[in-house]
């Protein structure tokens, strides 16, 4: 797209933005989970809401952030209760769009991987969605595992959110094969959370 065409639909749909209400954790299988039970962080990146680096985006290298999570002091689950699986999905609800865009969708991440970098999002098997990392990926805008930071110039300051999901039930192989929807993925974890956590990341592009 050219620059010119963007600034002016970043001119006509500046207000449209903040889809927050409408965020992955905000979905009804998070209702006994209002609060964050996990520490997410970006050891490359920084703090949440750091900047994102040029190469974590379109107009670079389009690199994943390196992810780490664990549980927060005495908010792991219980005694004899135990993480199958868990899940990453990240958005962007600050695109000038109805819902929140989908940047990745991972599900089937084992129970004993608690970080994730760039190359586990390669694909090892498109035919399974399976990923380097031993893990699946579902839909996004592109139908790529992984949709790099690109706001519209002008737009502003967008934010990305890495929601971590810690499962009680491994999600189905043959729904984690086909590449799942997130709203696929979000009806299928309904009483499978045993709690979540975040890192956001920021991304704005200029034209002067």
């Amino acid at each position: 797209m050219r620059p010119i065409v963007e600034v002016t639909l970043s001119w006509l749909l500046k207000n449209r933005r903040g889809r927050d209400a409408k965020l992955f954790y905000t979905r009804p299988a998070f209702a006994k989970h209002p609060e964050q039970t996990l520490i997410v962080t970006s050891p490359d990146c920084g703090e949440t809401d750091a900047q994102l680096g040029v190469e974590y985006t379109a107009d670079g290298k389009g690199k994943c952030p390196q992810l780490r999570w664990e549980w927060k002091a005495d908010k792991a689950p219980g005694e004899g209760v135990d993480v199958k699986e868990w899940l990453l999905v990240s958005e962007d609800p600050d695109a000038p769009l109805a819902m929140p865009i989908s940047h990745g969708v991972f599900g089937g991440i084992p129970p004993s991987k608690t970080s994730v970098e760039a190359v586990d999002f390669e694909i090892q098997d498109d035919s399974k969605a399976l990923l380097k990392g031993g893990f699946h990926y579902g839909v996004t805008r592109r139908n790529v595992p992984y949709l790099p930071p690109r706001p519209l110039m002008n737009h502003g300051p967008h934010r990305y959110f890495y929601q971590v999901v810690a499962l009680s039930e491994p999600l189905d192989p043959k729904l984690l094969s086909a590449k799942a929807t997130r709203e696929q993925i979000a009806d299928a974890i309904v009483d499978k959370v045993l709690g979540w956590g975040m890192w956001v990341g920021s991304c704005e592009r200029k034209w002067n």
